[in-house]
């Protein structure tokens, strides 16, 4: 590891810890309400009381994000290959795609969970709705924006529409299908939480949306804070394991123009 990237990974953590130490020490000198900024030595400590439930609830969660992503990404290249080869299919369908992404998630939810109930399948496909347009866009344009001379040499030595298609606009599809996963694993996990707190109790597996949900009902402001951390802290994983999936194999297909 060189010293830029230590110093990268060190900055942001002695950042944290210093405004641990600051809210610490602002919640003992001002004395601020347990209910309105709980310490976090207090959230810390309620959470140790918690902690098989929340990290139970932080498995559910992770579970419905990555199924939902791992739908998005599969139904996402398979739309993005019917727009780039089919000009009608595109014209027809693309634009409620815009219109679906355009509407809130929060509007959305309730319907999904009246059609598939207050179970995980719900959950999945509010994930699926939330983060399948950035893959259909990104990966449409890799397919379409294939360099024109490539493209004529492709022709020249008479290649078929397979040809085309696995050996020059998927890999040339592939920096961008990597841009748009980037974007969608940081939604999943908007998308599962959302899910989850519009639930609420009715929910068969209780993930981290339940806990944020139940305790704002109950003024567990330390369970409440917690819940957000560890979605916070899920979604970063998310981004991170698709930026490292990305690096070690996906990157394998591009050009050695898109690969630095």
């Amino acid at each position: 590891m060189s010293r830029n990237e230590i110093r990268q990974f060190l900055l942001p953590v002695l950042f944290l810890i210093f405004v641990l130490l600051v809210w610490q020490l602002a919640d003992y000198v001002f004395e601020i309400k347990r209910i309105i900024l709980p310490s976090p030595l207090e959230i810390a400590e309620e959470s140790w009381k918690k902690l098989d439930d929340l990290m139970k609830a932080t498995f559910v969660t992770g579970l419905a994000a990555l199924s939902g992503f791992a739908i998005s990404i599969c139904l996402g290249v398979t739309l993005a290959l019917l727009f780039s080869i089919s000009k009608l299919a595109k014209q027809s369908i693309y634009p409620y795609m815009i219109l679906l992404q355009t509407v809130p998630i929060v509007a959305i939810a309730p319907l999904v969970i009246i059609w598939f109930g207050g179970g995980l399948s719900s959950v999945v496909v509010i994930v699926t709705v939330i983060s399948i347009f950035p893959v259909v866009t990104n990966v449409t344009t890799g397919l379409t924006t294939v360099d024109v001379g490539l493209t004529e040499l492709m022709h020249l030595y008479q290649a078929s529409r397979s040809d085309l298609l696995f050996k020059l606009k998927l890999p040339n599809a592939v920096p961008y299908l990597l841009t748009g996963a980037r974007i969608s694993s940081g939604l999943t996990i908007v998308g599962a939480v959302v899910g989850e707190y519009m639930a609420g109790h009715d929910i068969d597996s209780r993930g981290l949306g339940y806990f944020i949900f139940m305790s704002n009902q109950n003024f567990q402001v330390e369970v409440l804070y917690a819940s957000i951390l560890l979605s916070t802290l899920l979604g970063i994983l998310m981004v991170g394991l698709t930026a490292l999936v990305g690096k070690t194999i996906l990157s394998r297909w591009a050009y050695p123009l898109h690969q630095g």
